[in-house]
């Protein structure tokens, strides 16, 4: 499971390094083959600096469920194009490096600055200035849409 936030840098290639932290369990777990792809929930839809890093196995559980859909279903197929169409296999190298591909980078406006957030099966990519202003909206509670569904979780 990934879970926390990384502050990391792109390389003038395009490339992130995966935090050391990671790297045994992505080993174990997928032999070091990911899959990266642009996001589509409701905090990243819209937003530039975004992207989705999956583990393999975890990717192809979300093919899976994405081929299940009814292929007439317009959304369905919008959600095919985008995140099947969009998706681009890549490997972590022995020094724990990810290529990036450049058309995922020029999409989610990646710069220098990246954060890494871990989302348990999954990694988002994020622009680091995109990031820190959907932060400073989560922060100041600008963002409540579907607060009341989580009124019956407890910590």
């Amino acid at each position: 499971m990934f879970r926390g936030i990384s502050s990391i840098s792109l390389d003038a290639k395009g490339r992130i390094a995966i935090p050391t932290r990671y790297r045994e369990e992505l080993q174990e777990s997928c032999d070091r083959q990911m899959v990266v792809t642009v996001a589509v929930d409701d905090k990243c839809v819209g937003e530039p600096g975004c992207l989705w890093l999956y583990p393999l196995p975890e990717w192809e559980k979300l093919e899976q469920t994405i081929s299940k859909l009814p292929t007439l279903n317009k959304m369905a197929g919008k959600l095919r194009r985008f995140v099947i169409g969009n998706a681009s296999e890549c490997e972590m190298d022995s020094q724990g490096r990810l290529l990036l591909p450049e058309t995922l980078r020029e999409f989610a406006g990646m710069e220098k600055h990246i954060m890494l957030v871990g989302q348990l099966n999954k990694f988002e990519i994020w622009n680091e200035a995109a990031w820190k202003a959907k932060e400073q909206e989560w922060m100041d509670g600008n963002d409540t849409e579907g607060l009341e569904e989580l009124g019956s979780l407890s910590f």
